[in-house]
């Protein structure tokens, strides 16, 4: 086992990416009626695809989003406020 420590980064336009992917589902989601926070954090923790709505290719669209990723944008912008 190493003692190294890993780095993970992702380019500013990545970033720009997933947002706009998220928003998208985020309406998406809203405009059929459902909690979209409740549904993408269950996306989120369990990887299914099945929380998301097909309705505007949100489904699709957040399968796009690499979870590693979403978490390290997610947390960067919790703990920059």
């Amino acid at each position: 086992m190493s003692d190294k420590t890993i780095t993970f980064s992702i380019s500013e336009e990545r970033e720009k990416e997933m947002k706009r992917i998220l928003h998208t589902v985020y309406d998406a989601l809203r405009e059929k009626g459902y909690n979209p926070i409740n549904q993408i954090v269950g996306y989120i923790l369990s990887e299914d695809p099945t929380y998301i709505t097909v309705h505007n290719n949100a489904r699709s669209l957040i399968r796009h989003i690499d979870r590693d990723e979403l978490m390290q944008v997610l947390v960067k912008s919790y703990l920059s406020e």
